[in-house]
């Protein structure tokens, strides 16, 4: 099958198996643990505040992403101004990721993040992961139609990572822990499989600090990218949750709090558009 990740089983049964002639056959764990998700969808506002409330959040998210998905990008471009781009290449610098790193993207979604740190280290090998199977269809289009090499994408729970420990030279990931039910379990994985001195960044849209921005947040977020998000993927419930879930979301120092309890040092945040995001960054000694 050449270089590659195969992903085989159901969405109740994912198992994950490298096919790298070897390169990466020592970073996946032999256990292959199972992920159920269910099926029954929130039907309306309070039935998707339930949702995320408990333990149905990571079937709403799964759901939710696999009907965004061929729209995905476009609404990121439209709602960051283009400016997500930046963030993610900012990302790939703070992560201070070695020649021929192995680089864990974890809720890669359609690949931007891992297709950054290609651009950024074009020698690091990039091991994408979620949950959604149709937003890694887009990213693995996207990665054959612009010939990238060393990009392998598998089907993995971020509070149950099938990694052995010690495995990557970074981890990375946006817009993944406002999606988990478990902070803290998310955040003790990533150190887990992150290599001794290596770095973990994290970015998350959080509430600005200022109260004017505050408003605004408040007037786009809720108001206009429902909107917008419904003419442009029919999905107008999916961008809905997006005000929904960052107003459930810790603020960045409850955050840097959190990593630091994981295990992490040396934790530092850098604001962007505005305070509207996050972009965390520390280090496992």
């Amino acid at each position: 099958m050449g270089e590659g990740i195969a992903l085989t089983g159901s969405i109740h049964s994912i198992r994950t198996r490298v096919f790298a002639k070897g390169t990466l056959r020592g970073v996946v764990n032999r256990a292959r643990p199972r992920y159920n998700c269910l099926s029954e969808r929130p039907r309306d506002r309070n039935h998707m505040k339930e949702a995320l409330d408990g333990h149905n959040k990571a079937a709403y998210v799964n759901d939710m992403f696999g009907r965004i998905a061929e729209r995905y990008d476009l609404m990121n471009a439209l709602m960051t101004a283009g400016r997500d781009r930046v963030w993610r290449r900012l990302m790939a610098r703070m992560a201070e990721i070695p020649p021929g790193g192995v680089v864990l993207d974890l809720a890669t979604g359609t690949g931007d993040v891992g297709l950054a740190v290609l651009e950024h280290q074009p020698t690091a090998r990039v091991v994408g992961v979620d949950f959604a199977f149709p937003m890694m269809a887009v990213g693995r289009r996207k990665v054959f139609a612009e010939g990238v090499v060393g990009f392998f994408f598998a089907a993995a729970d971020a509070l149950v990572l099938p990694f052995r420990d010690n495995s990557f030279d970074a981890v990375l990931h946006a817009f993944l822990m406002r999606n988990v039910i478990d902070i803290e379990r998310g955040f003790a994985e990533q150190y887990r499989v992150l290599k001794p001195g290596r770095k973990m960044v994290c970015l998350e849209a959080t509430m600005p600090s200022f109260p004017l921005f505050r408003r605004l947040f408040h007037f786009g977020f809720g108001t206009l990218i429902p909107r917008i998000g419904g003419l442009v993927t029919g999905q107008r419930e999916a961008y809905t949750y997006l005000p929904e879930s960052i107003l459930r979301f810790p603020s960045p120092e409850r955050l840097s709090a959190a990593i630091g309890r994981a295990g992490f040092q040396e934790v530092r945040y850098r604001r962007v558009m505005f305070g509207a995001v996050a972009i965390h960054a520390a280090v496992k000694p």
